[in-house]
Protein backbone atom coordinates (compact mmCIF):
# COMPACT_ATOMS: atom_id res chain seq x y z
CA UNK A 1 0.00 0.00 0.00
CA UNK A 2 1.45 3.11 -0.91
CA UNK A 3 0.36 6.26 0.50
CA UNK A 4 1.09 9.42 -1.82
CA UNK A 5 0.42 13.05 -0.33
CA UNK A 6 0.54 16.11 -3.19
CA UNK A 7 3.51 17.97 -1.25
CA UNK A 8 5.46 15.16 -1.22
CA UNK A 9 7.71 16.14 -4.07
CA UNK A 10 7.77 19.36 -2.97
CA UNK A 11 10.04 18.09 0.13
CA UNK A 12 12.75 20.38 1.38
CA UNK A 13 15.72 19.54 3.94
CA UNK A 14 13.73 18.86 7.19
CA UNK A 15 15.30 16.96 10.46
CA UNK A 16 14.37 13.45 10.28
CA UNK A 17 10.94 12.73 11.47
CA UNK A 18 12.61 9.53 12.96
CA UNK A 19 15.69 11.92 15.08
CA UNK A 20 12.64 14.23 16.85
CA UNK A 21 10.58 11.01 17.79
CA UNK A 22 13.18 9.04 18.42
CA UNK A 23 12.18 6.45 21.09
CA UNK A 24 8.51 6.55 20.02
CA UNK A 25 8.44 4.07 16.90
CA UNK A 26 6.11 1.41 17.16
CA UNK A 27 8.55 -1.48 17.73
CA UNK A 28 5.30 -4.24 18.39
CA UNK A 29 3.14 -4.48 15.09
CA UNK A 30 0.00 -4.79 18.01
CA UNK A 31 0.90 -1.81 19.73
CA UNK A 32 -1.68 0.26 18.86
CA UNK A 33 -4.29 -1.92 19.87
CA UNK A 34 -3.05 -3.71 22.82
CA UNK A 35 -5.77 -4.20 25.66
CA UNK A 36 -3.54 -4.42 28.48
CA UNK A 37 -2.13 -0.99 28.48
CA UNK A 38 -3.11 0.86 31.69
CA UNK A 39 -2.57 4.64 29.92
CA UNK A 40 -4.43 6.35 27.14
CA UNK A 41 -2.24 5.78 23.92
CA UNK A 42 -2.08 8.24 20.98
CA UNK A 43 -0.55 6.67 17.57
CA UNK A 44 0.12 9.38 14.62
CA UNK A 45 0.21 6.95 11.60
CA UNK A 46 2.41 8.80 8.99
CA UNK A 47 5.75 8.99 7.11
CA UNK A 48 9.03 10.53 8.11
CA UNK A 49 9.21 12.17 4.39
CA UNK A 50 5.54 13.50 4.98
CA UNK A 51 5.56 17.24 5.16
CA UNK A 52 2.20 17.55 7.25
CA UNK A 53 4.27 14.34 9.67
CA UNK A 54 7.44 15.96 9.88
CA UNK A 55 5.01 19.10 11.52
CA UNK A 56 3.80 16.23 13.99
CA UNK A 57 6.91 15.55 14.91
CA UNK A 58 8.05 17.89 17.39
CA UNK A 59 4.50 17.93 19.49
CA UNK A 60 4.46 14.48 19.58
CA UNK A 61 7.89 14.27 20.92
CA UNK A 62 6.99 16.99 23.69
CA UNK A 63 3.78 15.10 24.33
CA UNK A 64 6.01 12.13 25.01
CA UNK A 65 8.10 14.18 27.07
CA UNK A 66 5.51 16.49 28.85
CA UNK A 67 2.76 13.61 29.77
CA UNK A 68 4.96 10.84 30.37
CA UNK A 69 3.65 8.11 32.64
CA UNK A 70 0.29 9.45 31.79
CA UNK A 71 0.13 8.90 28.17
CA UNK A 72 1.99 6.66 25.87
CA UNK A 73 2.37 8.24 22.16
CA UNK A 74 3.48 6.08 19.14
CA UNK A 75 4.39 7.09 15.69
CA UNK A 76 4.61 4.38 13.17
CA UNK A 77 5.81 5.16 9.42
CA UNK A 78 3.21 3.77 7.05
CA UNK A 79 5.61 3.99 4.46
CA UNK A 80 8.00 1.87 5.57
CA UNK A 81 5.83 -0.58 7.44
CA UNK A 82 2.55 -0.73 5.17
CA UNK A 83 1.04 -3.23 6.71
CA UNK A 84 0.45 -1.36 10.02
CA UNK A 85 -1.35 1.33 7.77
CA UNK A 86 -3.54 -1.27 6.20
CA UNK A 87 -4.50 -2.89 9.73
CA UNK A 88 -5.43 0.47 11.33
CA UNK A 89 -7.37 0.79 7.71
CA UNK A 90 -5.26 4.69 7.06
CA UNK A 91 -6.61 6.44 4.75
CA UNK A 92 -4.73 9.68 4.86
CA UNK A 93 -1.54 10.63 6.63
CA UNK A 94 -1.08 11.95 9.11
CA UNK A 95 -3.65 10.18 11.10
CA UNK A 96 -3.79 10.07 14.74
CA UNK A 97 -5.93 7.49 16.59
CA UNK A 98 -7.03 8.30 20.21
CA UNK A 99 -7.18 5.32 22.64
CA UNK A 100 -7.94 4.80 25.73
CA UNK A 101 -6.42 3.13 28.83
CA UNK A 102 -8.32 -0.29 27.87
CA UNK A 103 -7.25 -0.45 24.21
CA UNK A 104 -10.39 0.67 22.67
CA UNK A 105 -10.21 3.20 19.85
CA UNK A 106 -12.21 6.64 20.86
CA UNK A 107 -11.61 9.00 17.75
CA UNK A 108 -10.09 9.25 14.95
CA UNK A 109 -8.14 12.31 12.99
CA UNK A 110 -6.96 12.58 9.80
CA UNK A 111 -4.50 15.43 8.69
CA UNK A 112 -2.42 17.57 11.48
CA UNK A 113 -3.93 18.38 14.28
CA UNK A 114 -1.80 20.73 16.93
CA UNK A 115 -1.16 19.99 20.09
CA UNK A 116 -4.02 22.14 21.52
CA UNK A 117 -6.30 20.12 19.71
CA UNK A 118 -5.30 17.12 21.07
CA UNK A 119 -5.16 17.69 24.50
CA UNK A 120 -8.15 19.60 24.25
CA UNK A 121 -9.79 15.92 22.36
CA UNK A 122 -8.25 14.19 25.61
CA UNK A 123 -10.51 16.28 27.89
CA UNK A 124 -13.47 15.98 25.38
CA UNK A 125 -12.61 11.87 25.96
CA UNK A 126 -12.63 12.53 29.80
CA UNK A 127 -8.96 12.16 30.17
CA UNK A 128 -7.50 14.78 32.23
CA UNK A 129 -3.84 15.36 31.91
CA UNK A 130 -1.68 17.18 34.57
CA UNK A 131 0.25 20.06 32.96
CA UNK A 132 3.72 19.77 32.93
CA UNK A 133 5.22 22.63 35.74
CA UNK A 134 6.76 25.90 33.95
CA UNK A 135 9.75 26.38 33.87
CA UNK A 136 11.65 28.28 35.81
CA UNK A 137 13.77 31.42 33.76
CA UNK A 138 16.20 31.13 36.08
Amino acid sequence: MKFNHPLRSLLVPFVSLAMLVSGIQAGDAKEGMDSRRSLPRLVDLGADKCIPCKMMAPILADLKKSYAGQLEVVFIDVWKNSEEGKRHEVRIIPTQIFYDASGKERFRHEGFMAKKDILAKWRELGVELTSPPASDPH
